[in-house]
This record gives structure tokens, C-alpha cells and sequence, in this order.
């Protein structure tokens, strides 16, 4: 099966392991609804955070849909949106091993992207959830309107991709 390789991929491929688990501790100031019901919203860095529900959930998630910087630079002020691209790589590669340890046998991943990082997602994504669990890239249509994104075509697509 063919890699993917970028600078540095070697410490992304290790990051993952090397995060300390931390507990989760609620606050009751922040907390809302019924506290039955087994729902999260679950503040910090999301690194930590994946590893923090590990011993809780591992193996159990049924359904995950993720929609990680576009890395286009045009998103939200406090959003890293416009890392270098082997930076991205190393930054989505252990989110998705601890993705994949969060997830049920019989669940599913989504993940929205378009097509500046979308291609090469898949390869990690095929290396991570392994390819013969790829199950489709759907393409959907984002805009409705005629637009010059760019110089050459119009952008009005992005992707999900998927696996199960």
C-alpha cells in the first residue's frame, strides 16, 4: 500500500502515543441539560481531548464527522487555518489514529475537506482506517451561485470523505 511521507512524518506518526492522558473534570458552571444523557462539550486542546476519552470510549463511537482546517487561511481569528503543508500533515495525522481507536467496528468516519489538502487526506486516511474501509468521497456542492474563485475554475465543491 503506498505512504505518504512529508517532513517530520516520523514524529506525527509518534505524536499520538506520546500524549499524556488527562482527566476530564466537569464544571459545573459550564454545564447544561440533563446531565443523564451522556453528552460532552469538552473544552481545550483537541489533541488531549481525543486521548482524555480513549479509556472511557475507545471502541465504542458509532458515527465521527470532523471538518479540520481547510488550510486555506480564510477561517475564524482564532483558528489555525493556514499551517504549512507537511505542518497539516503532522498536525491531522495522530487526531486520526486516536479517531480510528474511538471508533466502533461497525462505525463511521466523515471528514469535509476540499481540494488543496483533500487528496493527500486520503492517503493518510488509507493508511490510518486502512483502504479497504474506504467507503466513498462525496462531492457536495457548497455554492449554488456562478463565482471566479479563482483565475481558472470556480470552487464550488468540497468533499467527505468517508470510512468505515
Amino acid at each position: 500500500m503506498p505512504t505518504l511521507t512529508w517532513l517530520n512524518d516520523d514524529e506525527a506518526r509518534r505524536a499520538a502515543r506520546g500524549v499524556p492522558y488527562r482527566l476530564l473534570e466537569e464544571d459545573p458552571a459550564l454545564s447544561y441539560g440533563d446531565p443523564q444523557t451522556q453528552n460532552l462539550l469538552i473544552q481545550g486542546d483537541n489533541l488531549a481531548a481525543l486521548k482524555s476519552l480513549l479509556p472511557y470510549y475507545a471502541g465504542q463511537v458509532k458515527c465521527i464527522f470532523i471538518d479540520p482546517p481547510y488550510n486555506t487561511g480564510s477561517a475564524f481569528e482564532h483558528y489555525d487555518d493556514n499551517l504549512e503543508h507537511s505542518t497539516w500533515l503532522s498536525m491531522m495525522y495522530p487526531r486520526l489514529e486516536l479517531l480510528r481507536e474511538l471508533l466502533a467496528l461497525d462505525g463511521s468516519i466523515w471528514i469535509s475537506i476540499d481540494d488543496r489538502e483533500g487528496h493527500y487526506l486520503k492517503v493518510i486516511m488509507d493508511e490510518v482506517f486502512g483502504r479497504g474501509n474506504f467507503v466513498a468521497n462525496v462531492v457536495w456542492q457548497k455554492k449554488y451561485t456562478v463565482a471566479n474563485d479563482t483565475k481558472w475554475l470556480s470552487e464550488n465543491h468540497d468533499h467527505l470523505l468517508v470510512y468505515a
